[in-house]
């Protein structure tokens, strides 16, 4: 019996990451350039270099004061660049939890999860807010070229065209949604949070598991309140250096601030 014809989104494509599972279409073309995960890996092997390499130095120091154990959450962790490469290097002392809201996507995720043997990492399917319940999020057209990283959740007087249109009026997918605090885990030492603007949501449902863990905290900051954010660092007591499009917040009872600015001085960020 002959199969219907239909497209291909998602590919298998070796990287500087890995393997990967990657959505050729994840891309956004500007006169100024593309942008997107899948735009940088299908053009230079990788994504997000240095916050990478920032990321996993932070694993390490966590590592050297508080022992075997370390535990992140990749908080918009996409098709999980960030998830394989901490789960590589913390295979045997260290553990995460990726959570992704896009559904399409996070497929992708558990994926290349798989595909990469990383049986330390675990990927949830979820939203990550100030509070349990759900959330609607639009259905978006995996086949038309779009930067799907960048997809806002929650429409804005100024939300961000990603490539196509996005109908938040239309068709949606009820999916969970959670705060951080609600994991109630013992031990945490490092959150990235990249959800296109539910950053300061995310910090609020963290706030118990802040003050608790001390743990390092790397937040894209573009789409949140600036102000609000950096308020809400400072009240917990934390460092801050400007990366750009993220914030690195590293506790200030700990006497890793002149080394953090080292290091960051080194890559040339």
């Amino acid at each position: 019996m002959k199969l219907p014809k239909r497209p291909i989104a998602y590919v298998l494509a070796a990287t500087n990451h890995g393997q990967f599972i990657i959505n050729k279409n994840d891309y956004h073309l500007t006169p100024e350039g593309g942008y997107g995960v899948g735009f940088d890996i299908f053009n230079h092997s990788e994504f997000s270099s240095n916050e990478v390499e920032i990321a996993l130095w932070l694993l390490d120091k966590r590592r050297e004061r508080f022992g075997d154990g370390v535990f992140a959450i990749d908080c918009g962790a996409n098709i999980g660049v960030h998830t394989i490469e901490w789960a590589r290097h913390m295979h045997g002392w260290g553990s995460l939890v990726a959570v992704e809201a896009q559904e399409r996507v996070f497929y992708a995720l558990a994926g290349n999860i798989a595909l990469n043997n990383c049986f330390n990492a675990r990927a949830v399917w979820a939203a990550v807010g100030s509070s349990a319940g759900s959330i609607a999020i639009p259905v978006l057209n995996y086949f038309q070229p779009s930067s799907f990283g960048s997809f806002e959740i929650l429409k804005k007087q100024n939300t961000e065209f990603i490539g196509q249109t996005v109908d938040y009026e239309g068709e949606v997918i009820d999916t969970p949604m959670f705060a951080v605090d609600d994991l109630s885990i013992e031990r945490v030492d490092f959150i990235k949070i990249d959800i296109e603007g539910m950053e300061v949501d995310a910090l609020n449902g963290a706030i118990n598991t802040i003050n608790r863990c001390r743990p390092y905290l790397l937040v894209e900051k573009i789409k949140s309140d600036q102000l609000v954010l950096f308020e809400l660092l400072a009240k917990f007591g934390y460092f801050i250096f400007d990366m750009g499009m993220n914030v690195l917040a590293v506790p200030s009872e700990e006497n890793v601030i002149s080394e953090t600015a080292d290091f960051l001085k080194g890559l040339k960020l």
